[in-house]
């Protein structure tokens, strides 16, 4: 199959020295057998290993592989949407750096994508590599995340995906603080397939992401940033809590009318005031994470900063900012 389209490879990456060439290698090999044109971006958070200069020597030979150095770490989400906004592709490709999500699978995307598909995601049938617990909080996340989300986001799917031009236009235009990719593309919309796939293992070194803690964060964005539902439930549960505690109060009414002795005491007390208490703050901790977010959409900072740029054009992408000379 042979195209003549221009490719985009996003790759966001941190501490991936050793995974950086093999990677490459097999990423390459895919993309040239398609006979198509392509780019290769890594967006780099300032590493503590060798990765920027690894990607730096393969750029020598290829230089079509290009590099965003961010300023700071701000996080896969932002290095990732870095990325995509500096991809001038046809269709732009999302995948890690660690091979668990395979090159090889990229024939496959292209091809649906050519069929007339806007999105083709890749969506994992097994887990090698991953604990029980981990996969538990994925499974009931993704469950979580579809019953209450304003937009049907695919199960068992990360970000490794093809994205048409057309829809990394309006991602583009999406200028969301907490971009979680598989929400703001299910929100664009258009035609989108999913690719079933075995996710492999790490090819070498440790993960940098923190499998509790990163599969929890993930999960409150899409909760938070793509439904209203907790806030409804907080107002349907303050409406149970206050009938409940009226009917109480009846029924404590009536009973003292007929003299009943009543032996209720302390316990009972301590009890109702601690789940009044646990409901209040529940309440305030679900109103706390949308006014997080609300804050940090009202202050209005880029979600990343880009620190060096290699292999670049001096303009901007479009809507940004006039952008430093390219550093070679």
């Amino acid at each position: 199959m042979k195209i003549n389209n221009r490719l985009s490879i996003v790759v966001p990456v941190y501490n991936e020295g050793s995974n950086i060439k093999p990677f490459v290698d097999r990423l390459v090999t895919v993309i040239r057998d398609l006979g198509c044109d392509y780019e290769i971006i890594f967006a780099l958070d300032p590493s503590t290993d060798n990765t920027e200069q690894i990607i730096l020597d393969l750029r020598k030979n290829d230089p079509a592989i290009k590099l965003l150095k961010m300023s700071r770490r701000f996080g896969q989400p932002a290095c990732t949407m870095a990325g995509i906004n500096y991809a001038v592709g046809d269709a732009c490709i999302v995948i890690d750096a660690d091979l668990q999500d395979p090159p090889e699978l990229i024939k496959d995307m292209v091809k649906k994508w050519k069929e007339g598909y806007h999105v083709v995601y890749a969506q994992r049938i097994s887990r090698k590599g991953e604990t029980l617990i981990k996969k538990i909080v994925s499974y009931l996340g993704y469950r979580l995340i579809n019953r209450i989300a304003d937009v049907k986001i695919p199960s068992n799917a990360g970000d490794f995906r093809l994205m048409s031009k057309q829809v990394v236009k309006h991602l583009k235009q999406l200028k969301e603080h907490d971009g979680f990719l598989r929400g703001l593309v299910a929100y664009v919309g258009f035609s989108q397939i999913g690719i079933p796939y075995h996710r492999d293992k790490r090819f070498a070194g440790r993960g940098n992401y923190n499998r509790l803690l990163g599969s929890l964060r993930i999960g409150l964005n899409g909760v938070f940033g793509f439904s209203k539902y907790p806030l409804h439930l907080i107002s349907i549960l303050g409406v149970v809590v206050s009938t409940f505690s009226f009917l109480l109060g009846m029924t404590y009414l009536f009973l003292k009318l007929l003299n009943f002795d009543i032996k209720w005491g302390n316990p009972t007390l301590v009890i109702l005031i601690s789940f009044l208490s646990g409901i209040q703050l529940l309440s305030l901790g679900v109103v706390g994470q949308y006014f997080a977010r609300i804050y940090d959409e009202i202050k209005a900072r880029p979600g990343f900063i880009v620190q060096e740029e290699y292999g670049f054009e001096k303009e901007s992408p479009a809507g940004q900012p006039k952008r430093e000379l390219v550093n070679e």
